[in-house]
């Protein structure tokens, strides 16, 4: 299968990438690799919630909220790749939690992203990666997801 009919298997569909909050632009490619700013849980132009990961939000809501933005850097990635086909492989995923004090599950926070990019892209989905725990995240997003990928 491909990625595309991987993401329709899900019944997902890739978004339209989501409009700067700031002076950047939401992926570059240079050569063979796509760098992705860093994707919040937006859907439709909206944050989908607010607050820190281990008080407001939990960890499982937290989960959910990184496919979202995965979801969101795969459609920044395919917007200067010429699409999803063109995605060699994914090297790194960065993930940043904002985190209430004393909350260490960043690892199975990024989870959520980590897993929507193997089972869209298989083994080629298989990447580096960091989970962070911050303080605060724009507009109080509780997650966030940057990425690089390799294209052709």
């Amino acid at each position: 299968m491909t990625p595309q009919e991987r993401l329709t298997a899900l019944g997902l569909v890739l978004p339209e990438v989501a409009a700067p909050l700031a002076s950047y632009v939401p992926a570059i490619r240079t050569g063979d690799y796509v760098y992705t700013s860093g994707q919040l849980p937006m859907v439709e132009g909206k944050l989908m919630t607010t607050g820190k990961v281990g008080d407001e939000v939990s960890a499982e809501d937290a989960h959910s909220l990184a496919r979202i933005c995965a979801l969101n850097a795969l459609a920044a990635v395919a917007s200067v790749a010429g699409g999803l086909p063109n995605v060699v492989r994914v090297i790194k995923v960065v993930g940043f939690v904002a985190s209430a004090p004393g909350f260490t599950g960043q690892p199975g926070v990024v989870n959520g992203a980590s897993e929507l990019l193997g089972e869209v892209f298989g083994d080629a989905g298989i990447h580096a990666r960091s989970a962070v725990g911050v303080a605060v995240l724009p507009l109080d997003a509780p997650v966030e997801i940057e990425m690089i990928v390799e294209v052709r």
